[in-house]
C-alpha cells in the first residue's frame, strides 16, 4: 500500500494526473483481460491516471499506420518481439531507458534482473507467450497426439486443422514436424531450399486447414468441433480450459516461444505517463500479477522465486507456462533477428502460397 501511495503522489507532483487518460491497445481476449485486470487497473488505481484498454487483432500495423499519419491515438502498445525492433529500427517507437525501470523486488538492478533479451531499445517485456498445438480430450481418445509430427498425420489423426493465417511461427512448426531438430530451425529456414521444405510439410495438410487470424478463434475452433486439433497462443487454451471447463489439452512439443513487449508509440499523447505505466506494468509485483491471469511466464527472475497461483487461488501456474522444464524438450524461441530481416518476403511467398 504504502508503494501504491507514493507512486500516486510522485506522478501527481509532476503533472500527469491532469493529463488526458493512458491508452493502452493490446491483444484483447483472455490476454487482454489479463493485462487489465493486473496492469490497467490497478495502476490507474494507484496513480490517480485514467487508463483504459483496446483491442486490436495485432497492435504493430496500426502502431505503425497511426506513427506515419502523424495522428496517435494510443499512449502503450504491446508487440511481438520481432515487430517491437523493427517498428524501433524505423523510429516510430520510443526509446526507453533500462536504467529507468525499478529494480526487482529483491533489490536486483532491472538490467540483472530481466532475462537476457526481455529489454530492447524501445521495449520491455511483459511476458513470455508460445505458439502450440492442441485437442479436445473428449473428441481424440486412446491413442493421443504428442508430437509436432502428430499434428500433420490425417492418418493417424483424421480431422480438419487449425493454423494461424501468417508465416511466423507456422513455417518453424512445420519444419520441427518434419523431423528438423528446435537448434536447426532458423538454419533450414534460412535457406530457399529450407523453405520449400516448409512449404512442402505444410502441402500435406493444406487442403484440410481452417485458417484463424484473431487468438480467439482457435480454441473456439476446437470448441465447435471444426477442427481436431489447432495451432494457438497457451494462454488462450488455458483460459478455455481453466476458466471455461472446456476438455483441451496442449501439445507442448514444437512450440514456438518469445517475449511480448510493452513499447511507446512516437507521438503517444502521454508518454511520460505511459512510460509510469510501463515501469508499474513490468515491476516483480506486476508482471507476477498477470502470471496469475494468465499462462504466460514473467520476464524477471525476481518473479519466479515464489510459487505462482492462478486467481482460483488453486492453481499452480509452473506447470502451465512455456517455460516450465518439462515443457521445453523441443521448444524453440523466436529469433526476432530472423524475422525482422524475412518478414516481408517470407509472407508475400505464404500469401502466394495460399492463392495457389
Amino acid at each position: 500500500m504504502k508503494k501504491l501511495l507514493a507512486l500516486s503522489t510522485a506522478l501527481t507532483v509532476v503533472g500527469f494526473a491532469a493529463r488526458a487518460e493512458v491508452v493502452v491497445m493490446s491483444w484483447g481476449g483472455a490476454y487482454g483481460e489479463a493485462q487489465t485486470e493486473a496492469h490497467v487497473k490497478p495502476w490507474s488505481a494507484a496513480s490517480g491516471i485514467a487508463a483504459t484498454m483496446v483491442d486490436s487483432d495485432n497492435p504493430a500495423p496500426a502502431v505503425k499506420a497511426m506513427v506515419e499519419a502523424g495522428n496517435v491515438t494510443v499512449d502503450v502498445a504491446s508487440l511481438e518481439y520481432a515487430d517491437a525492433i523493427r517498428l524501433c529500427d524505423e523510429g516510430m517507437l520510443e526509446p526507453i531507458d533500462v536504467a529507468s525501470l525499478p529494480a526487482g523486488a529483491d533489490g536486483t538492478p532491472a538490467a540483472d534482473d530481466f532475462l537476457a533479451g526481455a529489454v530492447t531499445e524501445c521495449g520491455v517485456s511483459t511476458d513470455i507467450w508460445s505458439n502450440v498445438f492442441a485437442f479436445d480430450s473428449s473428441k481424440i481418445t486412446g491413442t493421443v497426439p504428442t508430437t509436432a509430427a502428430d499434428f500433420f498425420d490425417l492418418e493417424k489423426f483424421p480431422g480438419k486443422r487449425g493454423l494461424k493465417k501468417g508465416a511466423k511461427a507456422v513455417l518453424e512448426f512445420a519444419l520441427m514436424a518434419d523431423g528438423v531438430p528446435a537448434a536447426e530451425v532458423y538454419n533450414v529456414l534460412n535457406t530457399p531450399e529450407g523453405v520449400d521444405r516448409a512449404f512442402a510439410k505444410l502441402d500435406t495438410i493444406k487442403s484440410d486447414v481452417v485458417w484463424w487470424e484473431a487468438g480467439a478463434q482457435a480454441p473456439q475452433l476446437l470448441a465447435d468441433g471444426e477442427v481436431t486439433m489447432t495451432t494457438a497462443y497457451n494462454g488462450r487454451i488455458f483460459a478455455a480450459a481453466i476458466n471455461e471447463g472446456k476438455p483441451f489439452q496442449i501439445v507442448w512439443d514444437g512450440q514456438v516461444y518469445e517475449n511480448e513487449m510493452y513499447a511507446i508509440p512516437k507521438g503517444a499523447p502521454n508518454k511520460d505517463a505511459a512510460l509510469e505505466f510501463i515501469k508499474y506494468a513490468t515491476s516483480t509485483e506486476g508482471l507476477r500479477a498477470q502470471a496469475q491471469h494468465i499462462s504466460y511466464g514473467p520476464a524477471r527472475k525476481s518473479a519466479l522465486k515464489e510459487e505462482l497461483i492462478f486467481k482460483d487461488g488453486k492453481t499452480v501456474m509452473a506447470p502451465h507456462l512455456p517455460t516450465a522444464p518439462e515443457n521445453m524438450g523441443n521448444a524453440l524461441e523466436t529469433s526476432s533477428d530472423f524475422w525482422v530481416d524475412h518478414d516481408a518476403e517470407l509472407n508475400e511467398r505464404f500469401q502466394a502460397w495460399l492463392a495457389q
